[in-house]
């Protein structure tokens, strides 16, 4: 069997100039890995988000297992080739002018929306759901541009959809499980995997507990929305993303300090279960007990949202 590269399309970092850059090294495997980790979300301005990209970017690049990939060229074999991406367009500040100043320092995807409505369009969160706004089809425009991918997770349904009419480029869902198997407001619908498999996209199977079940972070409950998925949209669009958190703690903290982000369907089961590296890891051999073929198991380990990287990069 070949040993293929491992894309994790999101996860967490402790979101401080200090954190420990060196845990995404645990995503290193034989056939290369890439990783994108989040630099901010909604409660982040540009200053912040600035603050740590310089920290993060400069301790990534002094670290012989680590290296920042800058284009495709930069993910192979040895390293883990590491990217960011922000979940909320809060950070540019209503500044559209930041997302080619994010993009040149490394950062690749984001989110219009981190579950409430702001300047771009509405989350998934929110009672009404308008969909995209003026604003938030320009920046689906600059984004287009400048080679960053829009993602649609904890984005609204209506927004959701609406990235995928709006982008020339592939759409998204970096981090997103099956509302069908599993009725959480974060999930998606299978309208919303199927426009996005229609432009090209890829749906990033995440790792969490409570997306996948209830707090349920097994290889099975992973593998069961990954099998709906693959019957829904083919194996081509479908693909990986923890949402791995490193530091549970920060995470606990931010659940406190704002239940209007972080309502009950996230608190309901106490502390969230996730899938670490080590388990993506084994996903691979799991698929291929499962009885997925090489080249879908491939695909889903990592081809497919390089892909997209390879369709929506400048």
């Amino acid at each position: 069997m070949s040993d293929h590269l491992l894309w994790e399309q999101h996860c967490c970092l402790p979101l401080s100039t200090g954190a420990d850059v060196g845990q995404l090294a645990r995503y290193q495997r034989p056939g290369g890995s890439f990783v994108s980790v989040n630099v901010g979300y909604a409660p982040h301005g540009a200053g912040e988000v600035l603050g740590l990209l310089e920290s993060w970017r400069r301790r990534i690049a002094a670290d012989e297992r680590l290296g920042l990939a800058a284009g495709l060229d930069d993910i192979g074999a040895g390293r883990v080739a590491v990217a960011f991406d922000l979940e909320d367009s809060g950070p540019l500040e209503g500044d559209l002018g930041r997302v080619r100043q994010f993009y040149d320092l490394g950062v690749r995807t984001l989110l219009p929306t981190y579950n409430q409505r702001n300047a771009a369009g509405c989350g998934c969160l929110d009672e009404t759901d308008d969909g995209l706004t003026a604003f938030g089809r320009a920046l689906v425009r600059e984004m287009n541009a400048v080679g960053m991918v829009p993602d649609g997770s904890h984005c609204s349904a209506r927004t959701g959809l609406d990235l995928c009419e709006a982008s020339e480029r592939p759409v998204i869902y970096s981090h997103s499980c099956m509302r069908a198997l599993w009725d959480h407001p974060r999930n998606i619908t299978d309208e919303q995997a199927r426009a996005c498999a229609a432009t090209g996209g890829v749906v990033g199977i995440t790792g969490v507990g409570i997306f996948l079940g209830p707090n349920d972070a097994s290889m099975e409950a992973l593998l069961r929305h990954v099998d709906y998925a693959v019957d829904l949209v083919g194996p081509e669009h479908v693909g990986l993303a923890t949402d791995y958190s490193f530091d549970a703690d920060d995470l606990a903290a931010d659940m406190r300090q704002n239940p209007s982000l972080f309502p009950e369907s996230y608190t309901r089961w106490g502390p969230v279960e996730f899938m670490p590296p080590e388990g993506l890891l084994g996903v691979g051999a799991a698929l291929r007990e499962r009885g997925y073929p090489d080249d879908a198991v491939g695909a889903i380990l990592g081809g497919n949202f390089r892909r997209v990287a390879a369709r929506s990069w400048r």
